[in-house]
């Protein structure tokens, strides 16, 4: 079964019955190495092809796809369409040109890059995968267009190797058959498949917001006059998937350390600050990840849409903008804070249905009752929640989630998601630290309303095994990491890439004063 991007399963407003039905098509009668994107805009100018199909061998497949009847048709050459609408008599893009012109300046875009160009050979210079274009006709048959418009009118407006029509596209067509059709579309083929790192390439170009920047938490923009870079890095297919298909409402994604929850919250941050009109809040509970959210969202141009807090700081701010006082008592103040907002909240003098959309970093670290107050500042016409959550991550709180998520008001009956594959660290990291911690994380089920414990998946880079030493004291503790540290500083390391972390204040002012001794700043 091919791959559909965005999922099918989900919900996507934009597309005709007879585009969805393709799609259906193209899932079943295509093998798991197709990858088809449907409605999903190309490249900086947001361009917006019906269908691009894309194969390590065949290489790249452009298709319009009309829903159009014959009858609607009123007449057609090699450049328009006269079609008979609801809103009357329009002119239209002959789709065969519309197809051609958008395979034209997208393998015009893909040929910029000298490495997405063939070196050597009869091909030299062109894309280094072949590429064609064509048009689906939904409702017309073929036997429709060859009665309707004669063979030497038909090849110049309509080629008929360009085209797959209603009678072609069946349930139970021949996938054979269809494949021979889409690929029949292309003029010319290669003897050798794209690899992998290709493939990341050409995705990496036509659709810059699944970008990943090694220094960055989300994708970036590479100015036109900027080389591309040797590596390029992009989300994996079931991220790229799951990021273009969450659809409205509620949404939970369980996802390992390291498997790229921060990264699809930043990709849908950017998707829903183009569709609404109220702000949209991202809370987590970490203040440096959210004064790093902050940091690099500004560089996306919506900070003024996406409002970034940790969550202690969102609360302190409803304080101030809607001239609240922090409750008496005995607790800490932060906690006060949290009682103050609630009770704000409660009285009416904070608002609710703030914001257009809320998206949560770091679930697992909100308490019950934090979840049941934010969940009221969504609005109710957009109903838009996004909450990220991994019990293994949990380092603040040392219990299981005492309470379902529907009892704090997050609906998400058959919309959660699992990710398992971890990408942070190496394959060898990874094995040790679940060594290490494996009898407090036995991987468990759970329902939709409740949290799993998901075991993470290696992603298969390799790298230096850990060393772990276990010493008789603290003290000796000590004295290694400063012989370490003097070994490596020794060796030409720099300070700044080395680090030294610990449990409590005391244990690094016990590590300094020894490195001091040793005349390492």
């Amino acid at each position: 079964m091919a791959i559909i991007i965005p999922n099918l399963r989900l919900g996507h407003a934009k597309v005709t019955p007879g585009e969805r039905r393709f799609a259906h098509r193209l899932a079943h009668l295509l093998e798991d190495d197709y990858w088809c994107f449907y409605d999903v805009p190309v490249g900086k100018r947001r361009r917006y092809p019906d269908f691009i199909i894309l194969h390590p061998r065949r290489g790249l497949l452009f298709l319009e796809v009309k829903d159009w009847r014959l009858r609607s048709i009123k007449s057609i050459d090699h450049q328009k369409v006269e079609l008979l609408t609801a809103s009357g008599l329009q002119t239209r893009v002959n789709p065969i040109e519309q197809a051609r012109q958008g395979a034209y300046q997208t393998v015009d875009m893909l040929r910029c890059d000298p490495d997405l160009r063939e070196k050597q050979g009869k091909f030299k210079g062109n894309l280094i995968c072949p590429y064609g274009y064509g048009v689906v006709l939904t409702n017309i048959s073929r036997k429709q267009i060859q009665a309707a418009v004669p063979d030497n009118v038909s090849e110049r407006v309509l080629p008929g190797h360009l085209l797959i029509c209603q009678d072609e596209m069946l349930e139970d067509t021949d996938p054979e058959i269809f494949q021979e059709r889409l690929w029949g579309m292309f003029n010319y083929q290669f003897d050798r498949a794209l690899t992998l790192p290709e493939v990341d390439r050409i995705r990496w170009h036509l659709y810059p917001e699944i970008r990943i920047d090694d220094l960055e938490i989300f994708p970036q923009d590479v100015p036109d006059s900027v080389s591309v870079p040797d590596i390029v890095k992009v989300m994996d297919i079931e991220q790229e998937q799951l990021a273009r298909g969450l659809g409205a409402g509620h949404r939970v994604i369980h996802g390992v350390a390291g498997s790229g929850k921060t990264l699809i919250l930043g990709y849908r941050s950017e998707v829903l600050a183009e569709l609404l009109n109220k702000p949209i809040l991202v809370l987590c509970f970490n203040i440096t990840l959210a004064a790093k959210l902050r940091s690099h969202l500004s560089g996306r141009g919506i900070t003024d849409k996406v409002h970034v807090y940790h969550f202690h700081d969102w609360c302190g701010e409803q304080l101030r903008t809607y001239h609240v006082d922090v409750v008496e008592g005995h607790k800490p103040y932060w906690e006060r804070q949290v009682d103050s907002v609630i009770a704000g909240v409660e009285k009416g003098q904070i608002p609710r249905q703030q914001y257009g959309a809320l998206l949560i970093d770091e679930g697992h670290d909100f308490e019950e009752e934090w979840l049941r107050l934010v969940v009221q500042t969504i609005d109710r016409n957009t109903n838009s929640l996004l909450l990220l959550y991994d019990d293994a991550q949990s380092i603040y709180r040392r219990n299981d989630l005492g309470f379902s998520l529907s009892s704090v008001g997050v609906q998400v009956r058959g919309r959660t998601k699992i990710l398992r594959l971890n990408y942070r660290n190496t394959r060898e990291i990874l094995t040790f630290a679940y060594e290490f911690a494996k009898d407090y994380l036995q991987e468990k089920n759970a329902d939709d309303d409740h949290v799993p414990l998901v075991k993470p998946t290696t992603a298969g880079v390799h790298g230096p095994r850990p060393t772990f030493r276990r010493l008789d004291s603290f003290d000796e503790e000590t004295d290694f990491v400063a012989s370490c540290v003097t070994k490596w500083c020794g060796e030409g390391v720099s300070g700044r890439d080395i680090a030294v972390i610990y449990g409590a204040h005391w244990m690094g002012e016990a590590v300094a004063h020894k490195l001091r001794q040793r005349d390492i700043p």
